[in-house]
């Protein structure tokens, strides 16, 4: 029997090769920073974790070609998430926690600044909760007389193209939460933030409810896909 070949060895393991990988994905991230990496690539950071012994890379790009960015890929519904091959149901909880996350820091930060005078955050902070909904979605942001925020609340969960809304019911939480305005909330599971004729309606019903009551509507936010429409500045408000 012939000795080994002195030159020999081994090839690496698929194992071992992901854990080099996620070790250079770590100290990069470390040295430099998220800005150093690409979106599929923090996908797959965040996925390390609860994936630890699966190759994160391929995960993670099938979840941004599926979903289109990084933030539609947090906030997509589990049944869709469920479709990647390889998401189990830890690693899509770590991406549902790390969205919830994301929605609270944006809440903490609104509740410390006149939202009025922050309204990129107000339209970040809206389209992180809404805009990956698949059904219809009414909210209503609930203010002080220094345009602060009192309270956010989902009012209504409709279909895929309504939502019953109750005017009445929105003033009512208005006057016990003491606000002094409100700005009223829905999306378009659809994509298209337009405005249809019932929206324009039942905003102006509900502007003619609160003025006497000295309740002011701000706006009106049409959350889409990728975009938001302002009622104040299509001016139907």
């Amino acid at each position: 029997m012939s000795e080994p070949d002195a030159g020999f060895s081994e090839k690496p393991s698929a194992d071992t090769g992901t854990k080099g990988h996620r070790q250079r994905l770590r100290e990069r991230f470390r040295k430099s920073g998220e800005n150093s990496l690409a979106d599929y690539e923090l996908l797959e950071f965040l996925l390390f974790s609860a994936l630890p012994r699966q190759d994160t890379k391929p995960i993670a790009k099938a979840l941004l070609k599926r979903f289109g960015s990084f933030s539609a890929v947090l906030s997509a519904p589990r049944p869709r998430l469920k479709e990647i091959k390889g998401l189990s149901d830890n690693s899509i909880d770590t991406l549902h926690a790390i969205h919830a996350a994301i929605a609270r820091f944006h809440t903490a930060e609104l509740r410390d600044r006149e939202l009025l005078d922050s309204w990129s955050k107000v339209m970040d902070y809206l389209q992180a909760r809404m805009a990956m909904s698949e059904v219809e979605q009414f909210r209503v942001l609930f203010l002080d007389k220094k345009n602060g925020l009192i309270a956010d609340e989902l009012q209504q969960t409709g279909t895929v193209d309504h939502t019953p809304v109750y005017p009445r019911e929105v003033v009512r939480r208005a006057l016990e939460h003491g606000a002094t305005a409100i700005i009223l909330v829905h999306n378009h599971p659809s994509g298209d933030p337009t405005p249809s004729r019932a929206d324009i309606q039942m905003t102006r019903q509900l502007v003619d409810i609160a003025k006497p009551l000295g309740i002011e509507i701000h706006d009106h936010i049409i959350v889409g896909l990728r975009s938001q429409v302002s009622f104040k500045g299509l001016q139907l408000i």
